[in-house]
């Protein structure tokens, strides 16, 4: 399997489809400019924190 298969198998399998993972990183952009106390819910910071290690890993391992 190729890399960009393997990133296209993760990203359905975690998101449904790569839209899905797109929103999800747009949120990031917007949550690291307004990043404030109380902006943010922990579980809506660890659901990014959670895309971004995903991408991270799939980009490591091929």
């Amino acid at each position: 399997m190729s890399q960009e298969e393997f990133f296209i198998n993760w990203i359905e399998d975690t998101y449904g489809c790569p839209e899905a993972l797109a929103q999800r990183l747009d949120y990031t952009i917007e949550m690291l400019f307004y990043l404030e106390e109380n902006t943010f819910t922990p579980q809506e910071v660890r659901e990014v924190v959670a895309a971004l290690r995903g991408v991270v890993r799939v980009l490591r391992k091929h």
